[in-house]
């Protein structure tokens, strides 16, 4: 056994915080994730396993007028040669690639089962098969003629490029997904056709304008098609900044039925939308009475997208119908842009449409530079050769002759005729059949035009303009390949008007039925099927009893006021069921613990509502005003420090009886109280001790009313003794009102 005084050492032993440790080793993956796996490539649009897999597949021959190869193979190619991880990863990658509903230009043609728009997952590595499309072999043009920079694979064995040619802009015809550490990608496709129209565009007029340039890119083009309704305003600040989103709707139309009735049939679904998850979402929808107006769904799909909609009547209007789906499926989804990519220099940064469709040109620029350059080198070296055979038929015996006597012909004919090694060797390596005249003439025709070539190739090198026209004209070309002429260029997503403001009617999304509400004094509310004339035998958790009762339509909405003098909005449809005690209100909204609930009521559209403070000022505010749309509610009656709302009450009447904690009354006209949608409000009641207990209206004329303590209701109809003005104190109230000084 080898002791340790004769073993190597472990290396070098450094004392870190491990906090630092931490942070550089987390930084270090993050940059990783970043550089080398999750962001795309402005330049070519692809991620290094896309990159690879294609890389890869070139390699193998598999070009689209060869033969299929097993997708297996490709992907154990990738794994050894060019990127070691996982094989499900790299195949679910080369998947992708290959589905028509997730790239608008697929770059690998596929043979077998590769998914579907459902959801389904493609067949194994070992079933399908795979080769490049005619998109991938234009990314991969010229990739021999040094147009790009290669670098070692992981291992050294072999080299990798580090971006492709691409003469066709892939980073927006295709899209592009990634999340990495603290950033993320999101870009949907587009029309090729028109991104080519856009970039000879920018290479005419470098300062286009953004308005310009969304002008001929109106907006994405998804491969599964729908209507793009998003408006122009927005779409222009989207690509401008490089952030925004676009509103998706499924395409379809309406086929009439005999006896007046229609169907709704969806031919197109927004992009990334599974077929399947979207019916079964419709059904559990209609399941829980969500969608009023429909009857069924239906899949009625073969290779063509085709969901039926049935509606419940003849008479629902079929935009109402299909308005009231927008909003609670995926018919309508909004698609996320997000343009973070990595720049020629291997930044990552956010760029706009106009910064994008700059750097793919910035990219075709030095590629024909690079490949202009490698052009001259190979003519350089082919008129090297041909001066040397030009010089051999020159004299031609005297070659001959030293070819025949000479040990060393090679050194002799260089110092003979002043050849270059290269030359020598090529004359050396002549075929007989080489010697005839004809072939003397074929060469110097192939000398005039190559002296020609690299003439016209030095000038192109010295001339922009020029290099801007061919780039122009190979754009063009990419057009004609792809373009609207073709099936695969034709644009599939229309370009819509944003949505129309459509009512859609509660009843359209909510069934109508009678239900009470029941609400505790400790805050749990539930709502019992059917008007409950009597719930008196309702039960509460102990400790608990009831405090609200009143009776609504699944279709109403519920008000409710706090202490906090906010009011917050709670559809009835969707409070918990009457069975068991129903559930805490404060899950519902975002009430503080600390406050309470004052009033609840149903909304009634029109009715105004009278709120006071503890401090005896208050105001009538339209009911209409205080519908809140988020959780936290709306802010109504603005309080002091130290004062609550107290009170909130219906008006009716024309006058206004209000009750302090001193037991002074005070009645006066409503007229007297301002209407306000937000303040502190008046005071309606002057005290020196207390505050405000209870305040009402009604009409003078029919005489206030109480609840007495045995239940009976009593009317004063006399209320001269009373009758004073707002802010006055008051006097002490009517015989037998009740020691609760609340009104009933």
């Amino acid at each position: 056994m080898t002791s340790s005084s004769n073993s190597e050492p472990a290396g070098e032993i450094r004392t870190v915080r491990f906090s630092d440790a931490l942070e550089e080793r987390y930084l270090a993956y993050a940059l990783s994730t970043i550089m080398a796996r999750s962001l795309p490539d402005v330049r070519d649009g692809l991620k290094p396993v896309h990159r690879r897999l294609l890389y890869a597949m070139r390699q193998l021959r598999l070009n689209p007028d060869q033969g299929f190869k097993k997708s297996a193979r490709v992907v154990g190619d990738v794994i050894g040669k060019f990127h070691p991880h996982g094989d499900q990863s790299i195949y679910d990658a080369l998947v992708r690639l290959a589905q028509d509903f997730s790239l608008r230009y697929p770059l690998i043609d596929g043979q077998g089962n590769f998914g579907n728009v459902d959801g389904d997952n493609a067949a194994a590595m070992r079933y399908t098969e795979s080769r490049l499309t005619e998109a991938a072999t234009a990314l991969l043009e010229g990739i021999d003629e040094d147009t790009v920079d290669f670098r070692p694979t992981y291992d050294g064995a072999e080299e990798e490029p580090v971006v492709l040619p691409a003469s066709l802009p892939n980073l927006l015809a295709n899209g592009a997904q990634g999340i990495a550490v603290g950033m993320a990608s999101a870009i949907p496709p587009h029309n090729l056709a028109e991104l080519c129209d856009a970039l000879v565009h920018l290479i005419k007029h470098p300062k286009a304008t953004m308005a310009k340039l969304v002008e001929l890119v109106p907006g994405p083009d998804f491969p599964t098609g729908g209507v793009l309704v998003e408006g122009r305003e927005s779409i222009i600040e989207a690509y401008k900044t490089g952030r925004g989103a676009f509103r998706v709707r499924a395409r379809w139309h309406s086929e009439k039925l005999k006896g007046g009735g229609y169907l709704v049939v969806v031919t197109e679904i927004p992009y990334q939308v599974q077929k399947s998850r979207l019916v079964e979402k419709i059904a559990e929808l209609l399941a829980a009475r969500k969608l009023a107006v429909l009857n069924d769904v239906r899949d009625e799909s073969a290779a063509e997208i085709r969901l039926v909609l049935e509606p419940k009547s003849r008479n629902v209007d079929p935009v109402v119908l299909m308005e009231s789906l927008f909003r609670q499926t995926d018919l309508e989804t909004r698609v996320s842009l997000n343009m973070n990519v990595l720049d020629a220099e291997h930044t990552p940064r956010v760029m706009g449409l106009k910064e994008v469709l700059q750097a793919f040109l910035d990219h075709r620029q030095e590629v024909l530079l690079r490949r202009t350059r490698y052009r001259l080198e190979q003519i350089a070296r082919r008129l090297e050769v041909l001066d040397g055979y030009l010089i051999a038929y020159l004299n031609i015996d005297e070659v001959i002759l030293i070819i025949r006597e000479e040990d060393e012909p090679k050194a002799i004919l260089m110092k003979r005729f002043e050849l270059s090694d290269v030359q020598a060797e090529a004359i050396l390596n002549m075929r007989l059949r080489a010697l005839r005249k004809l072939e003397e003439e074929g060469i110097r025709k192939e000398h005039a035009a190559l002296t020609e070539e690299r003439a016209d190739l030095k000038k192109l090198l010295k001339d922009e303009d020029r290099r801007w026209g061919v780039i122009a004209a190979q754009i063009g070309e990419i057009k004609q390949r792809f373009g609207p002429k073709t099936e695969l260029g034709r644009r599939r997503t229309e370009i819509g008007d944003a949505p129309p403001d459509v009512v859609v009617p509660l009843e359209a999304v909510v069934e109508r039925e009678p239900v009470t509400l029941l609400c505790s004094a400790k805050g749990w509310i539930r709502a019992m099927k059917g008007h409950q004339e009597d719930v008196s035998d309702a039960k509460y958790k102990e400790g608990d009893r009831g405090r609200f009762a009143l009776p609504a339509m699944t279709t109403d909405k519920l008000l409710m006021f706090a202490t906090n003098g906010r009011f917050y909005t709670i559809g009835v449809d969707k409070l918990p069921g009457g069975r068991g005690f129903g559930e805490p209100v404060r899950l519902m909204i975002d009430l503080p613990n600390d406050q309470d609930i004052v009033a609840l009521y149903v909304h009634q559209p029109g009715r105004k509502l009278l709120v006071a403070s503890s401090a005896g000022r208050g105001f009538v505010v339209p009911e209409d005003e205080v519908v809140a749309q988020t959780k936290n509610g709306k802010q109504v009656l603005n309080l002091a420090e130290g004062e609550e709302a107290v009170t909130c009450s219906p008006v009716v009447g024309d006058s206004v009886a209000v009750i302090g904690e001193n037991r002074k009354l005070l009645v006066f006209p409503l007229e007297d109280l301002p209407e306000m949608t937000r303040g502190r409000g008046v005071i309606l009641q002057k005290y020196k001790d207390g505050g405000l207990w209870a305040v009402n209206t009604f009409n003078l004329a029919d005489g206030l009313s109480w609840t007495t303590s045995g239940g009976r209701t009593r009317t004063e109809t006399d209320l001269t003794a009373w009758i004073g003005k707002r802010a006055q104190a008051g006097r002490l109230p009517p015989k037998g009102f009740p020691k609760t000084d609340k009104f009933g």
